[in-house]
């Protein structure tokens, strides 16, 4: 099927409303939510992704995107829940237990959810007992750790851990990242991936679940 440029470019414009009625265009004319999933909202976050990267979209941008990515996932999920469509890969999502930052979570949140991923966003403050939960009851194939605070960096570790205890933790790949982590801190605490940056979390994504 054809792209829905009004949607694509609604998106990459950042313009929620237009996204939204966009998207009703698209369904009315019988186009189906995983079509415009794949057609339409992955190549658009793929090219907000692309143009953060350059530097020609900044934080705000990433944001407006998102918001108006979602707007449109608000009108499709129904449609999949009705029709028994799901999205090939589940993602679990929540910064670490003692801190409440969450803009680069939001961020890495609506890119993963724009390039097709269905993402389950536990939130801030997040205790290893409730990713486990999570892992147990929603089995997401990756689960992704954010922390800011150096002093919270500890958890992702503590939640490896309780993952390694609950028996869960080869059922999962995780990918952390955050401000002051680095590529050295992951290897050291076991996790199968970091990401300096919201595009970079989705390609490595893509690049573990070719992997695995």
């Amino acid at each position: 099927m054809a792209r829905s440029e009004e949607l694509y470019s609604a998106i990459l414009d950042g313009n929620a409303k237009k996204a939204h009625a966009a998207t009703e265009v698209a369904i009315a004319a019988g186009v189906l939510p995983l079509d415009l999933i794949s057609e339409s909202m992955v190549p658009a976050m793929d090219e907000v992704g692309r143009l953060f990267e350059a530097e020609e979209y900044f934080v705000p941008e990433l944001l407006l995107a998102g918001r108006a990515m979602r707007s449109a996932l608000e009108l499709l999920r129904p449609l999949m829940v009705a029709s028994g469509e799901k999205l090939s890969t589940r993602v679990v999502i929540g910064t670490v237990k003692g801190d409440l930052h969450d803009i680069g979570k939001n961020i890495v949140g609506s890119m993963l959810e724009g390039s097709g991923f269905e993402v389950i966003d536990l939130g801030t403050d997040v205790s290893p007992e409730k990713f486990v939960a999570a892992v147990a009851e929603r089995k997401p194939q990756i689960v992704c750790m954010s922390a800011l605070l150096t002093v919270t960096m500890p958890a992702m570790k503590t939640t490896i851990d309780a993952l390694e205890t609950a028996g869960l933790r080869t059922h999962v790949k995780v990918l952390i990242g955050g401000a002051p982590v680095t590529m050295q801190y992951a290897k050291e605490i076991g996790a199968d991936g970091y990401s300096e940056s919201a595009s970079g979390a989705v390609g490595l994504v893509r690049n573990l679940l070719g992997a695995a």
